[in-house]
């Protein structure tokens, strides 16, 4: 990772088009100079795509995998009192943006670590990554079952295992509990 990485706050529903006004303000001659498009190389705002049943039918959603944030990554180190001037002028620029909240660490921003960049930045890096079905769903709740062969029964949910995806559900049938799994796209909430 090169440069500098920060974490901005803005207008929760709003960061990509904060991205978009930032990124075109910096393309803008009239608005920049050619020195503070140098030294902000890049606005970006992490996408994860989540998967949900909603009325029985399956919602593909895509959306900020970290809502009210936008990422800065810029040559030098950002700030009010930051040594350089560009770094001054950056900080300011960003700061002067509509919908643009604070960094993080207020008056002085701290940059991420290359680790927590990394993995910030992994889920909009994946071009074709596996949509991740939401989960809303916690041990006893009571759901219903809307595929296989025990559609439309009702169950309780005995164990999560976010790792697999999975349900272990306890269903009765002819007054016994009979234990079943299934994946979270299976059941849909009562």
């Amino acid at each position: 990772m090169t440069g500098y990485w920060y974490i901005v706050q803005v207008y929760t529903g709003h960061e990509k088009k904060i991205q978009s006004n930032l990124e075109r303000r910096l393309s803008s001659d009239a608005d920049t100079d050619k020195e503070l498009q140098d030294e902000i190389l890049q606005v970006n705002v992490p996408i994860s795509t989540t998967v949900k049943n909603e009325d029985g039918k399956r919602k593909v959603r895509s959306g900020p995998t970290y809502p009210g944030y936008v990422l800065i990554n810029s040559q030098h180190e950002i700030g009010p009192h930051a040594e350089n001037l560009i770094g001054q002028k950056s900080w300011a620029f960003v700061q002067e943006t509509p919908g643009v909240m604070h960094f993080l660490g207020n008056a002085n921003p701290i940059p991420l670590s290359s680790e927590d960049v990394e993995r910030m930045l992994e889920s909009s890096t994946v071009e074709e990554q596996e949509p991740v079905p939401e989960v809303t769903y916690s041990v006893g709740d009571k759901v219903r079952v809307i595929e296989g062969p025990f559609s439309s029964f009702t169950a309780e949910i005995l164990g999560i295992d976010m790792q697999r995806q999975r349900l272990s559900l306890s269903i009765t049938i002819f007054g016994r509990s009979t234990p079943l799994e299934l994946g979270f796209l299976g059941v849909e909430r009562l």
